[in-house]
């Protein structure tokens, strides 16, 4: 996507507009806002950055008990361990200005610094709310991907997915098979030019596919964003490196409503992560999900107000014997519930998202350009050390 020119600038410059600029997109950022964040068991070894945690497998089942002046049980038991060591995801944001820009510096400081401040600042918040998508992950097991293409198609700019919620015009896309990561002719590395309608969009060159089983990302991006709600929640992926098939008390909690909501359902799900020792103390939904929910209430004649809760959220109230908040969020995928204990998973980074500055100025000169860069960027990864500790409901009908 190319840089800031005078042309797209001139709005901003104080000499021509006084106001602030009225922002068309939704900015609202909900759970990334309620993870923990730590630097707390962030190593520096050989080849990168990592999270290094150990996590408990099993009890120590030697136990016993006898007659009088009998042996006692035959061997000492321990409890069950396993090392985790995870890589840190490693996340980047760019910014670009033009030679001219950089000379209002000088002629018009104050117009500079104004527009200079609006691309800055607005790269915080397109990055904070790009990691709020990666949170949630849009489909479980398929990182990285923002949308199914929904059928093959040949020679053609115009592409059919399940939903355009994630995409972006001006955007750079992968369009790959999921599985295998390969890609068809001519959809590397190309642009969103339009968003046609909420299941169709137009790319900047005609492309042949002829694999239905598809996926968008933005460019580069598979298989290397931070772990996501949907991957920790899975029951067959692995997960930090250990595999729920050899590890079984490593499994994710996952289950299918595919239909109405009901509290009984939801009940289910916080005594799923009771019993696994854990306590559900948020549940993250969508808005149609939401409204589901505030359905299921007026239609008991219930009390649907909002409450307040630590941290300035409001959200509508769940009572499983005491209050969890149910909380919306317009980045959560359709028809689904994440039930989580947020005492159980956190954000382990080095340090917060900063502009690079290694040789002492943010700017960096593009080579054999009138323009310069800036970026941003933040090591990083979501874990948690009790994985059946959180549960997903997918599918649930929305109203």
């Amino acid at each position: 996507m190319a840089g800031q020119t005078m042309a797209t600038l001139t709005a901003m410059l104080k000499e021509v507009y006084e106001g602030r600029i009225e922002d068309q997109k939704n900015e609202e950022v909900v759970a990334v806002k309620r993870i923990e964040s730590s630097s707390e068991n962030v190593v520096d070894t050989v080849g990168g950055k990592y999270v290094t945690f150990p996590i408990r497998t099993q009890r120590n089942t030697n136990i016993s008990y006898r007659a009088e002046d009998t042996q006692l049980g035959a061997n000492a038991g321990r409890q069950g361990n396993a090392a985790v060591q995870v890589p840190l995801k490693y996340g980047y944001g760019r910014f670009r200005v033009t030679g001219q820009v950089m000379e209002l510096a000088e002629t018009n400081p104050q117009a500079f610094a104004s527009a200079l401040d609006d691309e800055m600042d607005q790269l915080k918040v397109d990055i904070v709310k790009d990691e709020n998508r990666i949170a949630y992950g849009v489909y479980q097991g398929e990182n990285a991907a923002l949308a199914k293409v929904i059928a093959a198609f040949t020679a053609t700019t115009t592409i059919n997915v399940d939903s355009t919620q994630y995409l972006s015009v001006g955007e750079q896309i992968d369009i790959r098979n999921v599985t295998t990561g390969s890609v068809a002719t001519g959809v590397a590395d190309v642009t969103i030019t339009a968003i046609v309608s909420a299941t169709q969009i137009t790319i900047s060159a005609a492309t042949l596919l002829t694999d239905a089983n598809s996926r968008v990302y933005r460019m580069g991006n598979r298989l290397l964003e931070p772990t996501s709600f949907s991957d920790i929640t899975s029951p067959t992926a692995i997960l930090h490196g250990l595999d729920p098939a050899t590890q079984p008390v490593w499994k994710g909690n996952t289950t299918a409503i595919a239909g109405v909501l009901t509290e009984l359902n939801m009940i289910k799900a916080c005594d799923v992560a009771r019993v696994n020792g854990a306590k559900t103390s948020v549940i993250f939904t969508s808005l149609g999900v939401r409204r589901s929910y505030f359905g299921l209430l007026k239609t008991d004649r219930r009390l649907v107000d909002t409450k307040s809760y630590p941290g300035g959220f409001q959200a509508l109230p769940f009572n499983y014997g005491r209050e969890i908040p149910l909380v919306e969020d317009p980045d959560c995928p359709p028809g689904e519930m994440f039930y989580m204990d947020e005492t159980k998973i956190k954000k382990y980074r080095k340090r917060p998202w900063y502009f690079s500055d290694v040789d002492g100025s943010i700017f960096k000169w593009v080579n054999n350009f009138d323009a310069w860069e800036g970026l941003m960027k933040c090591y990083f990864e979501y874990g948690t050390k009790q994985r059946n500790a959180h549960v997903l409901h997918t599918g649930v009908t929305e109203s």
